[in-house]
């Protein structure tokens, strides 16, 4: 055993020009796809709750657990909070729940603030209210603190399915958190004198310097330009969908599959030329598949394999959400990257999915057996080829999934759907590619695995970095 190698990996990687040349490489990649992944979240942020038609944020009424000191001013006699009698203040809504960690952390930051907004010698007062949109929680369990959660310093109540004034007149009613597209939480949002949206914070986590800005606009009477409308609900999908579709991209050029792909395909057009051959010999019932048959097929096998990680992951996200352990399990994935990206670099594979590697070997046929299923074969590649990205990716589509279980099971589909849409097109694209002529890249990819993978094990470690300091400093982000 070289002095340089332990445990299957060999440390002398690091004394060659090509490691760091995919170190370079994977500076460049990592800084611009961060650019574009905070951008592609800003957006996704915004079409999933605000740019519709600017009209005043809409009318509600909730139950507080009206404290003497701290309800008891600002609500009726029966502890009860309505939105327009309040019209004249600059309001912040605090969309949370006792069992949601994020939401601690924007609690947090209101509480550390709300003594210099109340003090600020602005033009108008500040109301701040959290509303409790867990509707299996209680107003009495909002009221109860333990070692994770103490009662919000501010106004506090419980939103409900029938809060929302859709209509005074007819007493036509609606749920609080679909009128404010707080399907996930926490979510904030500032509401100035006038009842106009002027400040949003999405996520709890980034954004929080321009949503404390427009506080402080909103206080001095200076945040008219600042205002938004909230999207209607059937314009909410789209955010998702093309969150979905982006990360299609980044889950089918995974460096622990894409590599292997063209040549694989590529084998298998060419038994195109044996196909007389084989049906003579009786392996084969019927003709060779055509290019864009073998990438349906190959695309619908990883669609199978990514809906059914959607549903085990959809089953459990909204137990993680409650059980206030996802931030520990996104740490966990965190230091999982970075330590996997240094095991991919140093020679080690890490097979978290070798179960599918062996079913698929299993259920699969060669040219050399009885009988030939080639069809059968692609459609089990592709599964195989979802899994082996897997390695890769998961830190980024097990946690897509988790939240989009907690958006409800319409944004399940739809950020599913779009996922597996494009890794269909993607799978068809490059099929056909390779099938008119295109040996050069395949050439091309086989002499660039090695530096495929490099750069990939490089940005899974760059990856687990990033994303436990934003975990553990997210002030950083801010």
């Amino acid at each position: 055993m070289s002095q340089r190698t332990y445990l299957g990996m060999d440390f002398s990687v690091f004394s060659l020009g090509a490691t760091w040349k995919a170190f370079g490489i994977s500076v460049l990649m990592f800084l611009a796809i961060a650019y574009a992944g905070l951008s592609i979240f800003g957006l996704t942020s915004t079409m999933l709750s605000t740019g519709g038609e600017t009209t005043p944020a809409p009318d509600f009424e909730i139950e507080t657990i009206n404290r003497t000191d701290v309800e008891a001013p600002l609500v009726n006699e029966t502890g009860w909070f309505k939105l327009s009698e309040h019209r004249g203040k600059v309001v912040v809504l605090d969309f949370m729940a006792h069992d949601c960690s994020g939401c601690h952390i924007v609690q947090e930051r209101i509480e550390e603030n709300m003594g210099d907004w109340e003090s600020r010698d602005g033009e108008y007062d500040i109301v701040i209210i959290a509303i409790g949109v867990w509707y299996d929680e209680s107003i009495e369990y909002l009221n109860t603190s333990d070692s994770n959660y103490h009662v919000p310093y501010y106004l506090t109540g419980f939103g409900s399915t029938t809060a929302v004034i859709s209509n005074e007149t007819t007493g036509e009613r609606g749920d609080i958190k679909n009128s404010y597209n707080a399907y996930a939480i926490p979510t904030a949002y500032v509401i100035d004198h006038e009842g106009y949206i002027v400040g949003t914070l999405p996520d709890g986590v980034t954004g929080w310097g321009q949503f404390n800005e427009a506080v402080e606009a909103a206080i001095d009477g200076d945040a008219q330009d600042l205002r938004v409308g909230l999207r209607q609900i059937s314009a909410n999908f789209s955010g998702i969908f093309f969150l979905g579709m982006m990360l299609s991209i980044l889950v089918y050029f995974s460096p622990c599959a894409f590599p292997v792909l063209p040549g694989f395909i590529s084998y298998y057009l060419s038994l195109g030329m044996r196909e007389k051959e084989l049906i003579d010999a009786g392996k084969l019932k019927g003709k060779m598949p055509k290019p864009v048959v073998i990438g349906l097929l190959s695309g619908m096998g990883m669609l199978t394999f990514f809906l059914f990680i959607g549903i085990l992951a959809a089953a459990m996200g909204e137990a993680f959400a409650r059980s206030g352990l996802i931030h520990y399990i996104a740490l966990a994935i965190a230091v999982l990257l970075l330590v996997l990206g240094f095991f991919m670099l140093t020679g080690g594979t890490a097979h978290l999915m070798g179960w599918v590697d062996r079913l698929v070997q299993k259920w699969s046929t060669t040219e050399e057996d009885d009988v030939f299923t080639p069809k059968r074969n692609m459609y089990l590649y592709g599964f195989g080829y979802a899994a082996a990205s897997i390695d890769c990716t998961a830190a980024a589509v097990i946690p897509f999934v988790i939240y989009l279980s907690t958006l409800g099971g319409d944004a399940v589909l739809a950020g599913l759907g779009s996922l597996m849409l494009g890794l269909l097109i993607l799978m068809m694209v490059v099929t056909i590619m390779v099938s008119i002529g295109s040996q050069v890249m395949v050439n091309f990819l086989k002499q660039a695995t090695g530096m495929i993978k490099m750069v990939g094990s490089w940005m899974m470690m760059f990856a687990g970095i990033g994303l436990i300091i934003f975990l553990t400093k997210p002030e950083y982000f801010v």
